[in-house]
């Protein structure tokens, strides 16, 4: 899930058509986790076909980065690597969390409250080994660069986008700016209104757009003391200090300079802050990539959506022939852009 930073930012909302023309490094997993929790029958179970495969991702990928071309956007997916040691911790409380999640998941399905059972369903969603080959897979042959990082996704997402290779990396969690990226967009596929999980609620979810040097600017801090404050808070690699959220963090880390300062001041101890401050600012990075769009195969496309998984081929070939129509429009563009820049 990421630190949490919602108190604290100020991000500008946008429409889809505003990013019309720009390259986005996407948090694959933090999307298809997206995809998983969302893309759900009225009683919480996942999509899947007649052999009972999940494809509720596979449904995502196809339909909303659809979307995203025919919004004139130019998606890269980026993968995780392998996770830090200090990260699995988080990870076996998260494990844990679904489980408890699919057991109340079933008591509300045998009970028949339908709003529980959905709710509950949304915190089940896990990364298995075919829901990823398949994910990657049909990126693939959508033509779609996949990039693999040596660790998380985001640390080379944001990477990727210092080197201006790519605008904004694209993902919910706002670790992304703790791992140094200068533009943030979340919520860029999943805009509408959505059932909050774990809660009987809903909200309006629209685009936002974090520009980080602004962001640090008006908190008055640099990226290494908002990292600082996060430590304090708790992160993927840490619990934190209990009590401490992000206004009082970033009070303390403004008053005492930085967490070192934080931690003579408050008597407490943070093991292993260090190591993971360098995981945020000196993270593994990859240069071993290729962002060019590649052309659809419809064939390999076809093959495994509705052989392989029972979609519609009339659908599937239908959202191909839009993405197609799309990059030869956006094709178009660039031509006659490029020739009025050469009069």
């Amino acid at each position: 899930m990421g630190v949490n930073l919602t108190g604290l930012t100020e991000p500008k909302n946008l429409e889809l058509t505003d990013l019309k023309g720009r390259s986005v490094a996407v948090d694959a997993y933090n999307t298809i986790y997206q995809f998983l929790s969302i893309i759900r029958q009225p009683d919480g179970s996942p999509l899947t076909d007649s052999q009972g495969r999940v494809t509720s991702h596979l449904s995502g990928i196809l339909y909303r980065t659809a979307n995203l071309i025919e919004s004139g956007i130019s998606p890269s997916f980026v993968f995780d690597g392998v996770p830090h040691d200090l990260k699995m911790g988080t990870i076996a409380e998260r494990r844990a969390r679904r489980e408890k999640a699919e057991k109340e998941w079933e008591d509300a399905v045998k009970e028949g409250d339908t709003k529980k059972a959905f709710s509950k369903a949304q915190q089940t969603s896990k990364m298995t080994d075919d829901i990823k080959t398949s994910s990657r897979s049909l990126l693939s042959y959508l033509g779609l660069p996949v990039i693999d990082a040596p660790s998380d996704g985001e640390a080379q997402a944001a990477y990727m986008c210092r080197k201006g290779d790519v605008w904004a990396a694209a993902s919910q969690d706002f670790d992304s700016i703790l791992f140094g990226t200068p533009t943030l967009i979340r919520n860029m596929t999943i805009t509408g209104r959505r059932k909050m999980p774990g809660r009987d609620q809903y909200r309006d979810v629209r685009i936002e757009m974090i520009e980080c040097d602004g962001f640090l600017n008006d908190l008055g801090i640099t990226r290494e003391q908002l990292v600082d404050t996060c430590i304090l808070m708790g992160t993927d690699f840490n619990r934190g200090i209990e009590g401490i959220g992000p206004k009082k963090g970033l009070k303390l880390v403004k008053a005492h300079g930085d967490l070192e300062g934080v931690m003579r001041h408050t008597g407490e101890e943070i093991e292993n802050y260090e190591e993971i401050r360098n995981i945020f600012l000196r993270s593994k990075y990859s240069d071993d990539y290729d962002l060019t769009v590649s052309k659809i195969d419809p064939e390999k496309v076809c093959e495994l959506m509705c052989e392989e998984h029972d979609f519609s081929k009339e659908r599937v070939m239908s959202v191909i022939d839009r993405i197609e129509t799309s990059r030869k429009a956006e094709d178009a563009r660039k031509k006659q852009r490029s020739l009025f820049d050469g009069w």
